[in-house]
Formats: C-alpha cells, sequence, structure tokens
C-alpha cells in the first residue's frame, strides 16, 4: 500500500494508489506509467458521447471513488468504499487524546482572557431599547389591515414577452455549483453528470404531467 500520488488524487483515482504494491518513494516508473495510463481513461471518459451507458456508469464509479465519505452508504459498491476509508485512515498519522489536564488548562486560559465589567447599564439600555421597539403608536392601529385604495387606474402588465424559466440554464448552474466539490479534473465529468440526471428528471416529470393531465381530460369528456 502506497501513500497515493498528488497526481492520481487529483484526477480521482487515489484508491488504486492504496491497493498498489510499488514502494512508497517518489520517483518509481510503475507510478509514472500509471498515472500515464489513468490520465487517458480520464481523458477518454471525458470525450466520450454522454448518452452512452456505459460512459455514465465510468463517471458514476469514478464519482465515488474520488469521495469515497459521500457515497458509502451505497448497497453495493458501501463496503469497498468504507475499506478505501479504513486505508486511508492507515496511512495518516494518528493524534492521541487531550488529557483531563490539557482540557482544565484550555478552560483556564479561556477566563483568563475574558473582560469582566458592569454590564448594569448595557442590560438598562437594552431594556429600553426592547420597551421603545414593542410600543406601537395607537393611530398606526387604525389602518392595520385596511385595503390600499389606488389614486389612480393601473394599468395590466403585459406578459406576453417572457418565456418562463430557462430549465437548461438553471440547470448547468446547478451542476456548476455541485460540481465545485469534486477534484478539479472531474469538475467536466461531474458537471455533465448532474446536468445530465437533472435534464432527465424534468423530462419524466413533464411526461407525468402530460400523463395526468390526458387522464383528467378523459374524465371531463365522460
Amino acid at each position: 500500500m502506497s501513500m497515493p500520488r498528488r497526481a492520481m488524487k487529483e484526477m480521482g483515482f487515489q484508491a488504486c494508489c492504496l491497493l498498489c504494491d510499488a514502494p512508497d518513494e517518489k520517483g518509481v516508473q510503475q507510478c509514472k506509467t500509471c498515472i500515464s495510463h489513468h490520465r487517458n481513461v480520464r481523458d477518454q471518459i471525458a470525450k466520450a458521447p454522454a448518452d452512452d451507458s456505459l460512459i455514465q456508469f465510468a463517471k458514476e464509479i469514478l464519482m465515488m471513488a474520488a469521495a469515497p465519505h459521500r457515497y458509502d452508504h451505497d448497497e453495493v459498491h458501501g463496503p469497498t468504499l468504507i475499506h478505501q476509508q479504513q486505508l486511508a485512515a492507515a496511512l495518516t498519522e494518528r493524534k492521541p487524546l487531550p488529557k483531563g489536564e490539557d482540557v482544565a488548562e484550555v478552560f483556564d486560559k479561556m477566563r483568563a482572557s475574558k473582560t469582566f465589567v458592569d454590564e448594569s447599564e448595557n442590560v438598562l439600555e437594552g431594556r429600553q431599547e426592547m420597551i421603545e421597539a414593542m410600543y406601537v403608536d395607537q393611530r398606526q392601529l387604525e389602518n392595520y389591515g385596511a385595503r390600499t385604495v389606488p389614486s389612480r387606474p393601473i394599468e395590466p402588465v403585459d406578459r406576453r414577452d417572457r418565456v418562463g424559466e430557462d430549465t437548461e440554464l438553471t440547470d448547468r448552474l446547478e451542476a456548476a455549483t455541485q460540481a465545485q466539490s469534486a477534484p478539479e479534473e472531474l469538475v467536466e465529468v461531474v458537471e455533465e453528470l448532474v446536468f445530465e440526471e437533472r435534464q432527465q428528471k424534468r423530462a419524466a416529470w413533464q411526461s407525468t404531467l402530460s400523463d395526468v393531465k390526458d387522464l383528467l381530460d378523459e374524465d371531463l369528456d365522460i
């Protein structure tokens, strides 16, 4: 097991390093070959057609491997992702738990840093401000809830030129936002995958609405 190389981690393939038998040293030829191969795999996935089911599956697996802590609840891949996190944790240095004396020292320092002042004046000022904020002039209550009568006719707004929400743009923005948390090398892949998923859900929802409308129209005809 080797410490994940930075290049592999940026591409989302750090799991390969955790399961590799290469020596944990710099400049190993095996690592250079592996990085080159996985970079080619990443580029092929990014350039492949978005509607290819195999490519979609590869993108999903790559997203899981890049962020195992987000998908370790998966029924199929969960155990493997948990094992990946355990391997990564074994390479990190464990910090000793703080002792009781250390915790007490921290609290003592916090108490010593606080400045004690006479708060009686602040309390009185705060109460006065609260009373003023809660006070309502009775004259203001006379028109409370009354309907506003406009002084002149209000022309209706012409909405014919409003095309409505640009759902494609909305999904693009949402996909770009979610992709920001992915590794730099996977941003485009994750963004495209999220966009496709949102578009498919919209299409399914529109189909459902259309079916319901047709069903209601049939009932009205009867």
